[in-house]
């Protein structure tokens, strides 16, 4: 059986039409009731409250873009594919790339699917990397499921095994509680668009392979493996 241990690195919407689609969501507070205290806040708050929106589309498929994918195949060294910029034709190939690459993993398995190991990877980078492919037509290896559950024999998502399906334990937290280097006072996710607007793509992809390693760790620990 062939493990595929991922994980992507993502950012918000570059599209300025998406990034308007993103705005126009954005609502006052229902407990304003006053004509003057909604103006208000038109005037001091919403700007703030449009940002935080826009900068939230990282965490959605159909507006934010993923820039690296990193991932590892059984006990092999983490890889990662990156954009060479922050462009949706830049994002397609590597995309397509990251594709080929997944191919070529299954090409001798005789058929046989692999299992796909992430941390939050059913409720978040499996479904992120579907939306993008269909955003851009790109058709995924037909062994990459589209919306896998949490229990699904083809997936294994390291957050759900451990907390269930009603919680959430943040990789690092979990690291920490079976006695894996976590991230320490290295990068978090929340860094992620800060380095790459600061044009540090190359340590985002580095940070992305060592949250594959670690993920694969916890993985391993879940199975009563060595790690």
């Amino acid at each position: 059986m062939t493990v595929i241990t991922i994980d992507c690195e993502t950012i918000p919407a570059q599209r300025e039409d998406l990034r308007q689609l993103a705005a126009e969501g954005v609502r006052p507070p229902g407990t304003l009731k006053k004509a003057e205290s909604i103006a208000e806040w038109e005037a001091t708050q919403r700007a703030a409250a449009v940002e935080q929106a826009v900068e939230s589309t990282s965490f959605d498929g159909g507006l934010g873009q993923i820039v690296v994918i990193g991932w590892a195949v059984d006990d092999q060294a983490a890889q990662s594919v990156q954009v060479r910029d922050l462009t949706l034709q830049a994002e397609a190939d590597m995309l397509a790339g990251f594709f080929v690459h997944m191919k070529r993993v299954t090409a001798g398995t005789s058929g046989q699917r692999p299992v796909i190991v992430g941390h939050n990877v059913t409720g978040f980078d499996l479904p992120f990397l579907w939306k993008r492919a269909i955003v851009h037509g790109i058709r995924p290896p037909l062994w990459i499921p589209r919306d896998p559950k949490p229990w699904s024999d083809s997936v294994v998502d390291t957050m759900t095994a451990w907390a269930g399906t009603k919680d959430r334990i943040s990789m690092d937290r979990l690291c920490r509680i079976l006695g894996i280097d976590g991230k320490g006072d290295g990068p978090t996710g929340a860094d992620v668009w800060p380095m790459v607007k600061a044009g540090k793509l190359d340590e985002v992809a580095s940070y992305c392979r060592a949250d594959v390693e670690r993920t694969r760790a916890i993985y391993k620990r879940l199975m009563f493996e060595a790690a």
